[in-house]
Parts: structure tokens; C-alpha cells; sequence
């Protein structure tokens, strides 16, 4: 396994890590998760990233006890705050209560003193930036995380927060967005401001939720017990990139992966890691043969001429208005 430094920090994680949204408390039995991390570990990930929303709030009491036992500093543990993890008007967002009753509770569920990472999971429209960030400062001085990040926030909204970030000498080092060759929002201008700042990307969904496996056909139902049938599981995120164009496109990528020796799926996590601005790909699994697969995306170097040839495949078909991914709803009150 390959590690990176995080934007401009001198923290390094894995440039695989293990992500456990829809699977953790939810969609796989805890049995299941924790071999999902000890398969992660034996690949040599260290970097572990969830929210206190995932599974409302049951993701990061099986990642806590799924990594009970190993040597706490040999690991770098990431967790978010900002949606709800309760039915009041202050048990959501991105205020100083919320926030601080937040990180407590998701270290008392991690079953630790800190963690390595604290990110504010969207932007809160409803609570003034200079509330959140200094309390996210009271965090970090407090030795309650280490580093703060922040997750799919607009370029405008990132550089404000590390303007107060460097006023209250907190190290805001990161940015956790969605990032495929099928969803390119950030290279517009996130990644721009990114590099300026000396932020790392964190990015989740490097296989497109699943599409980039290449499992959903043109034409074709998707297959039954895949993620694009389950309602909890993400169908309605997959449905953007089920369309005949899309489909088709990924199906072109195959004889690339094999010209490189790669599964569709590790074609997909090499790609983003392409990036010089990534520092690491969150990958997650039901299955720990899953991981391994696709920990081996680690290290992988693609030509110049290859990444050209996936570029004409799928730059047409991708993503890239930021519009479609930062309307967002501020929370009520």
C-alpha cells in the first residue's frame, strides 16, 4: 500500500482507504463489516473514513469496535458531523452546539481519545461560517481531532473557511467530494483552489457507486440484489449514470483495464489517483474480497496515452456541472 501526504499537511494515509457509508450498521451484517476492515488492514490500509449519520449513527459504533485492539497511532480514523443524528432542531448543522456534542458523542462510538480527521459533511447555510470554524478550532486545540476537512463544498465556500482556518491557526487540510471519471465536478474549480490552499482530496464514489464495474449493461435491467435495485442503498444516486450513453461508455473502458492488467473497478480507483491533488480514494465493500480487489489499484502508474484513451470515452458522458451537486437545502430550524 502507497501512502500520501494530505494536501499540504504532514499527515500521510493511505492512498486506499475504507469508507463505510451503506454498508456498516446497515446493508452488512456486523460480522460481515468487521471482516470487510480486518481484510482492509491486511491489505495495508490505514485510513478509515465514516460519519456520525452513516446508519444513523450505528456505522461508527462497528467501525469503533471493528478496530478495537489495533495500535491506535498506526491508524488514521476520519469521521463528519452536519446531518441529523436526532429528531431536535439543534441535533443537525453546523452550530457550536451541534458540533461539539457531535464530536463527543462520535468518539465515545469510535471508542477513542481523538480522531485524525474531523469534516463538516456539507455547508451549513444557516449558521454563521465564523461559529462553525471556531469551534471546529476549540476541537482541534482541545486535542479532540487532529486536522479538520470539509466535504462537497464549493471552492468559494473552501476558501473562505481557510481564510478563519489560518486566523485561528487550525489546520484545515482537506476536501471530501465525489470524484469518477464519470463525475467530474471538482476540476472546474475545486481542485484549482485546492492546490492554491494546500488542501488534499479525499474522494468518495471513484467507481461511479458500483458503475464502473462495468456489471450494469446497456439495454438491460440492472442485475437484481445490485445497488441500483436497493432503495436504501444508493439506487437513486446510481439512476444519474444509468443511461444507455453512460452504459455504453463504460463497456469501452474494458479492453483499457485489460491492456493494464486491471478489473474495470481498479481502472476506476488508479484513475482518480491519476491526480496529483487526490491524496486518497475512499473505497468501500460488502465483501472483503472486495477490498483486496480493489486495494490493488494502489500504486498503479497509467500512461499518458492511456489516460487520453479514457478521456475520449468518457469525458463526454461525465459530469461536470457544479450546479447539479451544491444546491443546498439549509436545514430547518
Amino acid at each position: 500500500m502507497e501512502h500520501r501526504l494530505l494536501g499540504r499537511s504532514g499527515l500521510f494515509i493511505s492512498e486506499i482507504a475504507y469508507g463505510n457509508w451503506l454498508t456498516h450498521g446497515s446493508q452488512v451484517e456486523e460480522e460481515a463489516a468487521t471482516a470487510c476492515v480486518r481484510a482492509a488492514l491486511d491489505a495495508g490500509i490505514t485510513t478509515f473514513d465514516t460519519a456520525d449519520v452513516y446508519a444513523a449513527t450505528r456505522a461508527e459504533s462497528v467501525l469503533g469496535r471493528a478496530l478495537k485492539g489495533e495500535r491506535r497511532e498506526g491508524l488514521e480514523i476520519f469521521t463528519k458531523v452536519y446531518w441529523p443524528t436526532g429528531p431536535g432542531p439543534n441535533d443537525r448543522g453546523l452550530s457550536r452546539k451541534h458540533i461539539m456534542e457531535s464530536i463527543n458523542a462520535s468518539l465515545r462510538r469510535l471508542q477513542t481519545d481523538y480522531v485524525d480527521l474531523y469534516q463538516a459533511h456539507r455547508f451549513d447555510q444557516s449558521t454563521p461560517l465564523e461559529e462553525t470554524m471556531s469551534a471546529f478550532a476549540d476541537i482541534v486545540h482541545s486535542g479532540k481531532a487532529h486536522y479538520i476537512g470539509v466535504s462537497e463544498w464549493t471552492a468559494d465556500q473552501i476558501r473562505a473557511a481557510h481564510g478563519l482556518a489560518r486566523e485561528l491557526r487550525v489546520p484545515l487540510v482537506s476536501s471530501q467530494p465525489q470524484y469518477s471519471m464519470l463525475w467530474r465536478i471538482i476540476e472546474q474549480d475545486v481542485i484549482p483552489t485546492s492546490e492554491e490552499l494546500g488542501l488534499g482530496q479525499i474522494v468518495w464514489s471513484p467507481i461511479a457507486q458500483g458503475v464502473l464495474t462495468g456489471k450494469y449493461l446497456p439495454g438491460q435491467q440492472p442485475p437484481a440484489g445490485s445497488r441500483a435495485t436497493d432503495e436504501k442503498g444508493g439506487a437513486n444516486m446510481i439512476s444519474r449514470f444509468l443511461n444507455d450513453d453512460v452504459l455504453e461508455a463504460v463497456q469501452k473502458l474494458r479492453p483499457l483495464a485489460d491492456e493494464a492488467g486491471l478489473s474495470l473497478a481498479q481502472l476506476a480507483v488508479a484513475w482518480v489517483l491519476q491526480n496529483p491533488n487526490v491524496s486518497a480514494a475512499i473505497v468501500g465493500a460488502s465483501r472483503p474480497e472486495q477490498v483486496g480487489e480493489n486495494a490493488k489499484a494502489a500504486g498503479v502508474k497509467l500512461d499518458a496515452d492511456l489516460l487520453a484513451r479514457i478521456d475520449e470515452i468518457t469525458a463526454p458522458v461525465a459530469v461536470t456541472d457544479p450546479i447539479q451537486v451544491h444546491k443546498n437545502t439549509p436545514p430547518k430550524r
